[in-house]
């Protein structure tokens, strides 16, 4: 019997070939896997996917710009408004407020007078004074300045002396670096003067895991007690200015003034009523029972009370905390009218130029601040830095020109002041004005109100309708505090015709 042998076909040496490369790959990716080199060729050939961009829909820009009715970009091309147009407006809006009123419109670009009622007249301004202030403490002191509040050694080393620099918005607690009010806190100087004493106290010569390294003379040991003591020397002569009505002490618009102090000279930030009668020991107090907590755990102890007494002269630093900037300061004193900052940062302006930190050193300061800005102190009659004092007085004309000086005159220090002023309907003391009549101006105008009894005043600027700058100021004297809110009504809505008003006839 003869075998027959089957007929080869294609498709059987196609699987014979398949089967040889099976078994190669699988000895290659062996190889590979086990070099770590099928991971990174993967990572060539098959790269991460990278996730695209999206913006959700609530960030997109709008698809146009958006049109503001009613309000223009100012511009120097803009028309500047007839002065007999506008004069028609104003005393329509006036015309409640009857002769009580004095007033003074300027074109911000050329200060030509625009509208003047009574406005080269001296009148009772309230704290509209605080602009001069202002500009007496941008173009001395600057706005980038900070007041320090130092503690020093005393005479002996067993005492602290805790020196005031003049800032008067200091806090209790802890420093608050965003802050304007409390930015300077007792008990952060309080810490820093625990530790510079025990550190100087301390009998290591050499940083602890370094080479010994050449030392200071050691200080003398610190005792079991430390004493802490109040210089305010820097504010001199009366505490109170005789010029200030003692019922608006007693109410809390003013009280003595130090060259240090906790939340403005007040009991607690933004309280009303009466204020302290001692701030400065109130701070020093504060900073002496910081202290104590301390030095506590280091056995040392600080005697109870406080006592005045001066530094000695170039007396070793132990610690510090600096303010807000002066900008920042007066920007609080502007927007909520608080006379104890104003009447503080009209000393140190005084003081900055070369005088005493008085009462009389401030006022001479504005009168200066006055000449150098205007040309000329003649528009101011002086008898503080707030404007509390019923024998101040200022033509308007003068107070629109100090405005105008803030906006568009040559030194750049004034801009600062403008950030200080309130906004019509928004914010400081302007908040809750600019309703009714006058919602026009909500918004649009920014001014430094004044307020005393028989006086209501508003000086500053708005754009109007076509994009001319127009400063202002409006006095009103002798009023009747019962029938108040019909002048101020008058005023808003005068205010308010400006920033609506083309006026061009």
């Amino acid at each position: 019997m003869t075998s027959e042998r089957g007929r080869r076909t294609p498709w059987g040496g196609a699987w014979a070939l398949v089967a040889c490369a099976v078994v190669l790959a699988v000895a290659v990716a062996a190889a590979l896997l086990a070099t770590g080199a099928a991971t990174r060729a993967r990572g060539k050939l098959f790269p991460a996917p990278t996730p695209a961009a999206t913006t959700p829909a609530w960030l997109a820009p709008p698809s146009s710009v958006p049109t503001l009715e009613g309000a223009a970009a100012l511009s120097a091309a803009a028309s500047q408004p007839a002065p007999a147009v506008l004069a028609k407006e104003l005393e329509d809006r006036l015309k409640p407020a009857g002769d009580t009123v004095s007033a003074t419109v300027l074109d911000g670009l050329t200060g030509q007078t625009l509208y003047s009622r009574s406005g080269t007249e001296g009148h009772v301004p309230a704290s509209n004074l605080k602009l001069l202030t202002a500009a007496a403490a941008l173009t001395t002191l600057g706005p980038d300045a900070t007041l320090a509040t130092k503690a020093v050694r005393g005479a002996d080393p067993g005492t602290v002396v805790l020196v005031g620099g003049g800032d008067v918005m200091l806090g209790s607690g802890s420093s608050q670096p965003g802050a304007v009010m409390g930015r300077a806190g007792m008990a952060t100087l309080a810490e820093r003067t625990a530790a510079a004493l025990l550190q100087g106290a301390a009998p290591s010569a050499h940083d602890a895991g370094g080479p010994p390294r050449a030392s200071a003379p050691p200080a003398a040991p610190l005792p079991a007690t430390v004493t802490v003591r109040l210089d305010d020397t820097l504010f001199t002569g009366p505490s109170l200015n005789p010029a200030w009505d003692p019922e608006d002490v007693a109410a809390g618009e003013m009280a003595p003034l130090y060259a240090l102090a906790l939340n403005a000279g007040r009991s607690a930030p933004g309280a009303g009523g009466p204020r302290p009668q001692d701030s400065a020991m109130d701070a020093a107090t504060a900073f002496r029972a910081e202290l104590a907590k301390d030095l506590a755990a280091s056995g040392v102890k600080v005697a109870d009370g406080v006592e005045r007494g001066a530094a000695p002269a170039a007396a070793p630093q132990l610690a510090a905390v600096e303010s807000a900037p002066i900008a920042d300061q007066l920007g609080y004193a502007l927007r909520e009218s608080d006379n104890y900052a104003a009447e503080a940062l009209g000393r140190l302006a005084s003081h900055a130029a070369g005088g005493p930190a008085s009462n009389d050193g401030a006022v001479a300061a504005l009168k200066a601040a006055a000449t150098r800005v205007l040309g000329s102190a003649d528009g101011f009659q002086l008898s503080d830095a707030c404007g509390l004092a019923i024998a101040d007085r200022a033509a308007p004309a003068a107070l629109a020109g100090l405005v105008r000086a803030m906006a568009l005159g040559p030194d750049p220090r004034l801009r600062a002041a403008l950030d200080g002023l309130p906004v019509a309907g928004l914010d400081g003391t302007l908040a809750g004005r600019f309703g009714g009549a006058a919602a026009g101006g909500a918004g649009v105008v920014r001014a430094k109100t004044g307020t005393l009894n028989t006086v209501a005043a508003l000086s500053g600027y708005a754009v109007d309708a076509d994009g001319r700058l127009l400063v202002f100021s409006v006095l009103a004297n002798g009023l009747d505090p019962a029938k108040r809110q019909p002048v101020l009504a008058a005023i808003d809505n005068a205010v308010a015709a400006l920033a609506g008003c083309g006026c061009r006839g």
